[in-house]
């Protein structure tokens, strides 16, 4: 047997996009330690994409905006595959068509729809899920390191962020009463993925971000995946109901010399020299 215990086990993973995705690397760890993946996808065309990568892998379309598609996706792998032992939430989606604005012009709709389908899906899924849940299943989802941090080119996400990490809490709770069903995320930091390509400043940030890590190097998708297919698994059996936050220390070294440095420059303050 394992460290990780993966052998036999079946996990339903949501969210997948590209082979860059979080959730494709979470796949391939699991598959990798002998678990068994299930797929789900935000819609046709989405799986049609995915056809190659996905190969012979069962994979289904479930839109969590609509609550009937979630209820619809539970009952069908249940009846096809049984009782799953985790589940793998890497979902999120906003609504930048117009482009960015400050966070007080943010539109009730777009800000509704965000939230419904980034962090309350999260309750939903777990809630039809429960009945086809093992007893110590792991359920775990996608979070960012800076929820309480105003990153202007994250638009409205971050509060959204951090309604899915309370959500998950909530529901590790709530399912305590009857179950041993743990409830995680993960919090991790700036990623060059294919969505963070389309945001406009974020490799500004990404590279700011690197600056601030100890090491100096950014984060790498495996090493997130690494982190949620622990969590995912038994040997983390006594983690239940928080947040791992992983970004190699950049919420930790603000003051680094080296960024001081460079924002303290005579061009940065507005100092001519001579």
């Amino acid at each position: 047997m394992s460290f990780l215990n993966f052998e036999g086990k079946r996990f339903l993973v949501m969210g997948v996009a590209n082979r860059k995705s979080v959730a494709w690397a979470v796949t391939q760890a699991l598959e990798a330690e002998g678990a068994e993946v299930i797929h789900s996808v935000r819609s046709p065309k989405r799986l049609e994409s995915l056809q190659k990568l996905l190969g012979e892998r069962k994979a289904y379309c479930c839109d969590v905006e609509f609550p009937e598609q979630i209820e619809a996706l539970a009952e069908t792998v249940s009846r096809e595959h049984g009782p799953l032992d985790g589940i793998l939430h890497s979902i999120a989606f906003a609504n930048y068509s117009e482009g960015f604005k400050p966070f007080h012009e943010t539109a009730r709709k777009d800000f509704l729809q965000a939230t419904a389908i980034s962090a309350f899906s999260l309750v939903e899924v777990a809630n039809a899920f429960k009945p086809h849940l093992s007893n110590e299943a792991s359920v775990v989802s996608m979070g960012i390191s800076s929820t309480d941090v105003t990153a202007e080119n994250y638009g409205y996400m971050a509060p959204i962020k951090a309604a899915l990490e309370t959500a998950s809490h909530n529901l590790a709770k709530s399912f305590s009463d009857d179950t041993r069903v743990r409830f995680n995320t993960v919090n991790a930091g700036p990623l060059k993925t294919s969505a963070s390509a389309g945001i406009p400043g974020y490799l500004e940030s990404y590279l700011y971000a690197e600056k601030l890590t100890f090491r100096k190097q950014n984060l790498t998708t495996q090493e997130v995946a690494n982190t949620a297919t622990f969590l995912l698994s038994s040997a983390s059996s006594g983690i239940n109901g928080q947040g791992l936050v992983v970004n190699a220390g950049m919420d930790r070294n603000y003051f680094d010399k080296e960024v001081v440095r460079l924002a303290m420059r005579p061009e940065q303050r507005g100092v001519k020299e001579g």
